[in-house]
């Protein structure tokens, strides 16, 4: 064990077996969805309600009528996509949250088609006019399959739709400060409800990539989570998309379509798809 715990691990290595689906990690990051004071698995509320009028603003419900959610959680902004008169479908990984989302819709009246899917690999048999994917999940994939997921985008998108998504910058991987901590949490935490120590690590790989790597020690067994977060500059993701098949149609700071500068800590990017031509 010791000696696991003094490796770095190779870019982008994967956590064993899909935690967003374990019964303990899956409710604590539901609860991270839901509390609107908190910035983590989603934005502050405040922030959610401006970014989805302005995308809805931006691309009218009126003239892209059908909107694929990707990785929309427990359907926050599927919602609210759904009352400004998108038809919607909403797509994420983790079970618990696509139950919270399908139960608050039908209290709600909504009428929004959430799937329990893995976006690299889905397979929805329609297109859309508009596809979504917010809070920079794109960032979170290594090279190989954000070049997947492009692929996907594109053939569940209608011509001349749209795609938007966010990004981290590299302004904020220089604000990224690497270091190693640990803490004692003899009443269980984030990752498991048994009495643990949690070593983390953090590093950057490559002036461009970042690992939050966390060890959970219990009793009986280690488990080590790896969160990875790739950065870009305007160029390198333009690059990276149009060798997808998109072209670029505007670049903004954040998905609220503030003005990009240079040091913004994020950048929202929106896609157009030209021809069937890609794959």
């Amino acid at each position: 064990m010791i000696t696991t715990l003094l490796e770095t691990p190779t870019i982008y290595k994967q956590t064993e077996g899909a935690f967003w689906d374990d019964p303990h990690i899956s409710k604590q990051m539901l609860n991270a969805h839901l509390d609107p004071e908190f910035e983590g698995a989603s934005r502050k509320a405040d922030f959610i309600d401006q970014s989805a009028q302005w995308i809805s603003t931006l691309f009218p419900s009126s003239k892209y009528p059908t909107l694929l959610d990707l990785g929309c959680g427990p359907g926050i902004y599927s919602e609210k996509f759904t009352q400004s008169g998108y038809k919607v479908t909403g797509l994420d990984f983790s079970k618990r949250s696509i139950n919270y989302g399908q139960d608050s819709a039908k209290k709600k009246q909504l009428e929004i088609d959430y799937r329990y899917e893995n976006y690299l690999v889905m397979d929805l048999q329609k297109k859309f006019d508009l596809i979504t994917m917010i809070y920079c999940d794109y960032g979170a994939l290594s090279e190989e399959n954000r070049k997947i997921l492009l692929d996907k985008i594109f053939h569940h998108l209608k011509p001349k739709g749209k795609v938007l998504f966010d990004v981290f910058s590299l302004t904020k991987f220089m604000d990224f400060e690497e270091k190693q901590t640990w803490e004692s949490n003899p009443k269980g935490g984030f990752w498991t409800a048994e009495p643990h120590i949690a070593l983390n690590n953090y590093l950057k790989y490559n002036n461009n990539v970042t690992l939050e790597q966390t060890s959970i020690l219990t009793e009986n067994k280690l488990i080590d989570y790896y969160l990875w977060t790739t950065y870009f500059t305007q160029e390198t993701l333009m690059k990276e998309v149009c060798e997808a098949g998109f072209s670029v149609v505007d670049v903004f700071g954040d998905v609220k379509g503030s003005l990009y500068k240079k040091d913004s800590p994020t950048l929202a990017i929106v896609l157009e798809k030209q021809s069937e031509s890609n794959g």
